[in-house]
């Protein structure tokens, strides 16, 4: 029976050492892990273990296997758009902070329309609407009226913006929204506190139980994760696994998904706690992907391109191309963007990437009747 939030469930392993465990976890224990059809939370942990770098070969293949099984060799095109950066947040760690000496706008919804042209003409069907944090200058109506514009343009509409009401995700599903995205960044509670000093998003528990009020608004897809390097990657990695196996769960007809974003440079130039390296994040991928064999993966344009190839047949199940993080930045080019992009290259180049590994790019996968 699961809890009746996910803090609840959290709070079970609020007494767990994770530098004891993963410290006895053994190669033996390990391989048993890779034995099983079905993995345990605890399992799962395992994975991320030191131990478990020795045998990530066989994480990646089990973690091929398992990928193909459930989604076969294709892979969902989308990129994001933001429409507007005021932010009422200080996250330390952000370039969209509101104390940032940055240009900031919002769009109008002639511009948003003009944006959502110049997407369409890569072929992609598949949006995500980002805005910052500000109920003054980015209203919930705002966002509303933006989507609306867009679904004229796309089949699918998601959202990554701030913690709305479950009322107001009704609102949303009921005006075209099938997706959302809320990263929580931080699981462990007195960190978040020390990153988020102010702002609405200062509120742990608000945010941690968005993607649960989306779920129960029948949001369809829902979309989780933690920002690797703002503590230690073993526990985020977890505490994020932990959080889409409850969704998962409790909301069965909710399609939960998993990003997996590093920190990248940014405006605010903060230092990450914890540096995430490149075998460490393959290990995360590859234990999530066996952990939770039917979720989305999702892996952003933070990653290089090299990094993003490799990774094609490790788990990952949506990519994003074509992208700009500045707001207006598909029809006006960069500007003060929410952070650096690794990644730069085209819908058209992604898809060519994608066919030489064997993979047909989806441009659109699903179709909202409203």
């Amino acid at each position: 029976m699961s809890a009746e939030t996910y803090l609840q469930e959290k709070q079970q392993y609020n007494d767990l050492n994770f530098t004891d465990f993963l410290n006895k976890v053994t190669e033996e224990d390990v391989l048993q892990v890779l034995t099983k059809n079905r993995i345990s939370r605890m399992d799962f942990l395992r994975l991320l273990s030191p131990a478990a770098q020795k045998h990530l070969e066989d994480m990646a293949q089990r973690s091929r296997r398992d990928t193909i099984r459930n989604f076969g060799y294709t892979m969902q095109l989308f990129t994001p758009m933001y429409i507007a950066d005021y932010c009422d947040n200080l996250c330390v760690y952000c370039g969209f902070n509101h104390n940032n000496k940055i240009s900031r706008r919002c769009l109008t919804m002639d511009e948003i329309a003009k944006e959502a042209e110049n997407i369409t003409q890569t072929g992609l069907r598949n949006i995500l609407v980002l805005t910052g944090e500000s109920q003054k200058y980015s209203p919930v109506d705002y966002i509303l009226e933006a989507v609306e514009v867009l679904r004229k343009y796309f089949d699918s509409v998601a959202i990554e913006v701030y913690s709305f009401s479950e009322k107001d995700y009704i609102r949303a599903a009921d005006t075209g929204v099938d997706g959302m995205t809320m990263f929580q960044e931080c699981y462990d509670k007195d960190i978040y506190e020390t990153l988020h000093p102010g702002g609405p998003k200062a509120d742990y528990e608000y945010r941690l139980d968005a993607p649960e009020r989306a779920c129960r608004a029948g949001i369809r897809n829902v979309n989780i994760g933690a920002l690797l390097g703002l503590n230690e990657w073993h526990e985020e990695a977890f505490f994020t696994g932990v959080h889409a196996d409850y969704l998962q769960h409790k909301y069965k007809d909710t399609e939960i998904a998993v990003s997996t974003p590093r920190m990248r440079p940014c405006s605010a130039g903060y230092a990450p706690r914890s540096i995430v390296n490149d075998i460490e994040l393959v290990q995360y991928i590859t234990a999530l992907r066996i952990f939770l064999p039917r979720a989305g993966i999702t892996l952003s344009t933070r990653e290089k391109p090299r990094m993003r190839d490799h990774l094609v047949k490790m788990g990952i199940t949506k990519i994003s191309g074509g992208v700009t993080v500045a707001v207006g930045g598909h029809t006006k080019g960069e500007d003060d963007g929410q952070f650096e992009i690794s990644d730069q290259r085209s819908v058209p180049q992604m898809a060519q990437m994608l066919y030489a590994q064997g993979y047909q790019p989806v441009y659109k996968d699903w179709q909202t009747l409203i």
